[in-house]
């Protein structure tokens, strides 16, 4: 056994697994009295149990926290940043490229190096991280660029929705309080298109709504926000089709790997259901 100034004194050799069992429970009668004997007789063991109890208490209570310090976010963009560039050829890598690459094993690699260096839980701190990177948007670049990240962003990061529901009753009253307008939430189903729920999402420099639909197995990503996007526009990108328009004040781009007469369908009954 050792023990630093600092430290709890490390158990005995082999001593460890025993003592979380016995502090789980998981021993029985005669396990129990063998290590309660141990117990007794080594000071250190001793301590080192009171430590996974204070552990266990301190985690059982919700408010563990373990901060994460300035700087992190942008060291760990860069670097991902930087080796997307790297693996990607020099010309024709797209947004929604560099995300998929991003979560790929490479990217997760460089998450939990960057990580490792300022926290004594990497695995909790890398999952922080993780969730601060799914809601980054990608700096620069066209509209049409940002909202395919978003869209991809939420299928690759498992975040299509914050609040999941096919209730356009539950869905609204979800969004007020926290973004600055009231998106409709139109119920489709019927038309085709369920209502699966919504989130928010980070598109041009502001926060907006995201309203989530399906079609036969496919999502649409509704993105919504005040302001007008001038003319109906039809795109597409990264094998994506984006469709946008303006309706009473508000702003609609929606993003599918839908074909673009079904999407083209679904924007029509979108706006033929808007309240008039």
């Amino acid at each position: 056994m050792s023990e630093g100034p600092d430290r709890t004194p490390e158990p005995c050799a082999d001593w460890d697994t025993r003592l979380n069992s016995y502090l789980d429970g998981e021993l029985d009668a005669v396990h129990v009295l063998e290590v309660e004997r141990h117990l007794a007789s080594c000071p250190a063991c001793a301590a080192h149990l009171r430590g996974l109890e204070n552990t266990h208490t301190l985690l059982a209570s919700g408010q563990a926290r373990w901060p994460v310090p300035e700087g992190l976010r942008e060291s760990v963009v860069a670097a991902l940043a930087a080796e997307a560039a790297n693996a990607a050829p020099a010309a024709g890598w797209s947004p929604a490229a560099l995300w998929r690459r991003l979560w790929g094993d490479a990217g997760r690699t460089v998450i939990r190096e960057r990580v490792a260096r300022w926290s004594l839980v990497p695995s909790l701190a890398v999952l922080a991280v993780a969730l601060v990177i799914a809601v980054l948007p990608p700096r620069g670049g066209a509209l049409e660029d940002e909202l395919v990240a978003g869209h991809v962003r939420s299928l690759l990061a498992d975040h299509l929705t914050d609040v999941a529901s096919s209730n356009q009753h539950t869905v609204k009253p979800w969004f007020g309080g926290r973004i600055d307008f009231s998106p409709p939430v139109l119920d489709l189903a019927a038309r085709g298109f369920p209502l699966v729920g919504g989130r928010l999402d980070y598109v041009g420099g502001r926060v907006v709504a995201a309203l989530v639909y399906r079609r036969n197995g496919h999502v649409i990503n509704v993105f919504v926000w005040p302001g007008a996007s001038g003319a109906h526009t039809v795109k597409g990108r990264d094998g994506y089709t984006l469709m946008g328009w303006s309706e009473a004040g508000l702003s609609y781009w929606a993003v599918s790997d839908l074909n673009p007469v079904e999407l083209k369908e679904f924007q029509e009954d979108f706006t033929e259901a808007l309240p008039k």
